[in-house]
């Protein structure tokens, strides 16, 4: 066959002949070359090791127990960021120490927090009515809201770093 500017192509309809004096390849293939690439040690950060304290899937679910924490407090005006925390501990708690502490940790905070907020929230609204002062505890409501939001922060920038976290201000431990 030829091609319009004239050269020879190749017929790939008619079948090998390897007697005509050339050699097959290898059977399974080249072996790979001795010593690898050079100047390639491999990407940091994929395979390897599972990070810190377990599983990239406990990993995943601390980070829900947090990161959900502050996503969901911040929405919610800090009053439903113990949500995330108990989906995580119910869903992984049993399966992985890990997961268990962090989220029983995230889980407390929250509830502290939330209720701290719900209860100032509603004072803020009875002296409101009384006084027509209320206003002025709205600032405590917000303070609480940044408290839950900014901690919960933080602990998931730690537990993405592998560390354990333990979260300050927890008056109450109401589930262990």
């Amino acid at each position: 066959m030829t091609d319009p500017g004239g050269s020879q192509q190749p017929d790939f309809n008619k079948p090998n002949d390897y007697g005509s004096g050339a050699t097959p390849p290898p059977s399974g293939g080249y072996p790979p070359p001795a010593g690898g690439q050079p100047g390639y040690g491999g990407q940091p950060g994929y395979g390897g090791q599972p990070p810190a304290g377990g599983s990239t899937e406990d990993k995943t679910w601390i980070l829900v127990a947090h990161f959900g924490a502050a996503g969901v407090a911040f929405i919610s005006g800090g009053w439903l960021g113990w949500v995330p925390p108990l989906i995580a501990f119910l869903v992984q708690g049993n399966k992985s120490p890990n997961v268990r502490q962090q989220s029983l940790g995230a889980l407390n905070f929250q509830i502290n927090w939330s209720a701290l907020t719900v209860i100032i929230y509603v004072l803020s609204i009875c002296l409101g009515i009384v006084t027509g002062f209320g206003f002025l505890l709205y600032i405590l409501v917000f303070a609480t809201w940044l408290v839950a939001w900014i901690f919960s922060l933080i602990a998931g920038i730690k537990a993405n770093n592998g560390e354990p976290y333990e979260y300050p201000m927890t008056f109450v431990k109401l589930v262990n």
